[in-house]
């Protein structure tokens, strides 16, 4: 029988060990590099490199610089032009390249994902290498891959799924793709990099088991793909920050997977030089802060040996010779390819596309359904392409989804358009503000300023959400003394999402939501023109206006056949989500339109798991999360039924805020003062849901086709596990068979309900069947022993099933697994 371990007292042990550890490293005196570290695989014209280094030049290459010609990039390293060392530009990419440049926006990775292909995942990354070589740059700050803990993680469009082989998997295709161009990728942010909030200084604890079975997986997968670089996270893991975590850096990513690049720090995520440096970690970005005077200062006095900083250049160079950048001149750039990105892109917007519901064969539209549609909401009209922060590109190009329907539905058709729910703002009443300023079109001059003070007067009480657009510095607007718009905390100002936080001519824009009475309300507005001028609008929106835009969107739905319901959440890195409900006023807006059309297909822009109060009402939902540039068109085709909705969760979707892993639980998330706990252990996503006998909205693997699949004559031999997938419906369509493994029953050790233990994605044309294969690997066989600090196989009889989703298991088998 297995046996459950005390969570709290293992934590307790590893956090003492991580504790011992850095107390070794750190401890007065000179730091001697260790004779086993002192080695290195650098090859000789690494080697002939280093005697030529100055140890100035050395620390150069070892932190971050100014470039003094900036491609828009994140990163500058300058390199030793006198040796023939190039420079290193380094570019944030989750979704492509991001830079001043145009660059093909890709779908966001977790819709990647969502195709369960990991062959498609090599080929969305050799779209990302081609640009980043041809886009000037040498590193790609991409790909994410820690687990999605939390639904509420501002950046889980960023990265894969809650589940570690399918993360796993993806990592390791997408950075083959991204190098095989000759761009070093930099898998991030290692480890346990799951919230944004407190994430600069939250200390995670985690037992050694759930740490590797669970969020080390991926990491793991990428060294085995041979990735270039490693990112340190921000956060603390059992009380020491990753970026010198010692355990991390060295014991677990150095010597137990033999990893050869080099480690850098996430954004201002170094906390020290000699501890940083002596535990592992061998660049300090985006400047020298530590690495730099400072780290000059502890080798001159005697406070680190030198050796740690030549182990630290070796594995830089060491990479860069990998790459051919030390041959005396940087590989030819080619050219960029804008029509084979853009193909790409739309491939993976389409297999990525996810169908959660469809009743009555709602979708795809034909016939008189697609004859006759109504277009609901603001992100049917404006292009939704990505998440904010790092995660976002400047496109090609990026057509309008109503646009797509139209031009997909053809001119025999009738579309109309209602806003349903306003993103932006209406202007101001006439007269409501004293002194009849102009709040439509304010303008500063450059070194000027500008201010206002005068009384808003609101005829009836009402929520007023006023929303300010703005260039250049943000206007200070204060309402009854209460400032609407204060700096965002850390680098919220900077990451501040992708669509709702700019208005359609590129201004910034904030909202704020306020309760006013009847009457007269204290307004006082000051602007400053900086150096370039200022332009700013104050709109508002209130409770008026919402049902305004909601009754003209329910005349449009009555109007029509069928009705394609646009719907939002705009997600960034910097800042975690509050709640899984949809924001504004879209919930009232789905209830009413689909009370007015029962043929109301909802498709969610949203970059993870949603709660849906709304669902029942509606015909069909498709998640298309955030889509890239390519994402209307490839909406327009999985909605008319020209491809398969080949998507499948890589998340499961909670019914509601109190129903998921870290619900209820302030421990767990998002921390109690400055602590957070994995005490859910291995259980991470649909493995929660299993132990605890939760229902989720939908389960993981969840995904619906146009057409319908059985499952049939499953067979175990040694540990293959073989069954056949048929077509049973009357379309081609897409299909992602898994397979589940259960506990072994000889370990006492904690074990899941059941795990993914592989799957395979397959298109079967009308009636076809097809024998799928898919071995059990030792890995998912194996569960992590922190008495033995190491893997073990679970041996005995274990249970095996096949099916559409981890709740919708259509065979079950076993296998005998031997020791």
């Amino acid at each position: 029988m297995s046996h459950t371990f005390s969570r709290r007292s293992t934590l307790r042990l590893l956090g003492g060990a991580i504790a011992v550890a850095a107390a070794a490293t750190t401890a007065a005196g000179p730091v001697p590099l260790a004779r086993a570290e002192s080695r290195s695989g650098a090859g000789p014209r690494v080697e002939g490199l280093m005697v030529k280094l100055t140890l100035d030049e050395k620390i150069s290459l070892l932190h971050g610089a100014t470039d003094p010609a900036s491609l828009g990039q994140a990163g500058y390293v300058p390199g030793v032009p006198r040796l023939g060392i190039p420079p290193l530009r380094l570019a944030d990419g989750p979704a492509g390249v991001r830079v001043t440049r145009h660059a093909t926006a890709l779908p966001a990775p977790v819709l990647l994902a969502s195709a369960f292909d990991p062959g498609l995942g090599r080929r969305y990354g050799q779209v990302i290498g081609r640009e980043g070589r041809a886009l000037g740059q040498d590193v790609l700050l991409s790909p994410m891959v820690n687990l999605i803990r939390t639904p509420y993680a501002g950046r889980n469009f960023e990265t894969f799924s809650e589940d570690p082989l399918l993360a796993g998997d993806l990592v390791a295709a997408e950075i083959r793709g991204i190098q095989g161009e000759g761009l070093i990728a930099t898998v991030k942010h290692f480890a346990l990099n799951n919230q944004e909030q407190d994430r600069n200084s939250i200390d995670v604890r985690v037992d050694e088991q759930t740490m590797h079975e669970v969020e080390l997986r991926g990491f793991e997968a990428a060294v085995a793909a041979r990735t270039g670089a490693v990112m340190g996270a921000y956060n603390k893991v059992n009380g020491t920050f990753a970026c010198e975590n010692k355990t991390l850096l060295t014991d677990i990513l150095r010597e137990r997977w033999g990893f050869g690049g080099w480690v850098m720090t996430d954004w201002f995520a170094a906390h020290s030089t000699v501890t940083a440096l002596t535990a592992g970690l061998d660049m300090e970005m985006p400047d020298g802060t530590y690495f730099g005077a400072a780290l000059k200062t502890a080798v001159q006095s005697g406070a680190v040996a030198e050796s740690y900083v030549d182990r630290a250049v070796r594995r830089v160079l060491a990479v860069m010779d990998r790459f051919g950048l030390l041959d005396g001149s940087v590989p030819p750039r080619p050219a960029r390819d804008p029509k084979a990105g853009a193909a790409v892109a739309r491939e993976v917007a389409q297999a990525g596309a996810t169908l959660l519901r469809n009743r009555r064969h709602a979708l795809p539209l034909t016939g008189a359904a697609a004859r006759s549609i109504a277009v609901v909401g603001p992100t049917g009209s404006l292009p939704f392409i990505s998440g904010g922060g790092s995660a976002h590109v400047v496109p090609d190009h990026a057509d309008s989804p109503l646009d797509a329907i139209r031009s997909r539905a053809g001119g025999g058709a009738r579309v109309s358009y209602a806003l349903g729910e306003d993103l932006f703002g209406k202007a101001i009443p006439d007269g409501a503000l004293t002194a009849g300023i102009d709040t439509e079109g304010q303008r500063v001059a450059a070194g000027g300023a500008w201010t206002y003070t005068g009384t808003l007067t609101v005829a009836d009480a009402d929520e007023w959400t006023f929303v300010i657009h703005y260039s250049g510095i943000r206007p200070t607007v204060f309402v009854d003394g209460v400032e609407l718009f204060p700096p965002l905390p850390g680098y919220g100002e900077y990451f501040s999402g992708g669509l709702v936080s700019a208005a359609p001519d590129g201004l910034a824009v904030r909202r704020k939501a306020l309760n006013l009475s009847r009457g007269a309300h204290q307004v006082s507005i000051t602007a400053q023109g900086a150096d370039t001028g200022q332009l700013f609008r104050l709109r508002r929106i209130t409770g008026a206006t919402r049902a305004q835009d909601v009754a003209e969107a329910v005349d449009a739905a009555r109007a029509a056949h069928s009705v394609v319901l646009f719907a939002y959440e705009d997600a960034t890195e910097g800042l975690d989500r509050g709640t899984l409900a949809l924001p504004g006023n879209q919930e009232r807006l789905i209830k009413a339109v689909a009370a007015a059309n029962p043929r109301t297909a909802v498709v969610l822009n949203t970059s993870s798991s949603t709660s849906m109060p709304w669902l029942d009402g509606t015909a069909a939902v498709l998640q298309m999360y955030y889509p890239g540039q390519e994402g209307a068109a490839a909406t327009a085709a999985v909605l008319f039924g020209d491809c398969d909705p080949g998507g499948r969760l890589t998340q499961s979707f909670a019914v509601d805020d109190a129903h998921h892993p870290v619900a209820g639980d302030p421990q767990r998330y998002p921390g109690v003062n400055g602590t957070e706990e994995y005490s859910e252990g291995i259980h991470v996503g649909y493995r929660w849901y299993d132990a605890q006998g939760v229902r989720p909205l939908f389960p993981f693997g969840h995904g619906l086709s146009y057409t319908s699949f059985a499952y049939e004559d499953l067979r175990v031999r040694g540990r293959e596990v073989a069954f056949t997938v048929r077509n049973t419906g009357r379309r081609d369509g897409v299909e992602v068979a898994q397979v589940y493994l259960g506990p072994s029953p000889d370990l006492r050790l904690d074990q899941a309900v059941r795990v993914l233990a592989g799957y395979r994605r397959l298109t079967l044309r009308a009636g076809e069947r097809r024998r799928v294969t898919v071995r059990l690997d030792p890995r998912t066989l194996s569960s992590w022993d922190a008495g033995r600090h190491d893997w073990v196989l679970g041996t005995g009889r274990r249970a095996v099933w096949a099916g559409s989703s981890s709740r919708d298991l259509r065979l079950r088998g076993s296998v005998e697994v031997g020791a």
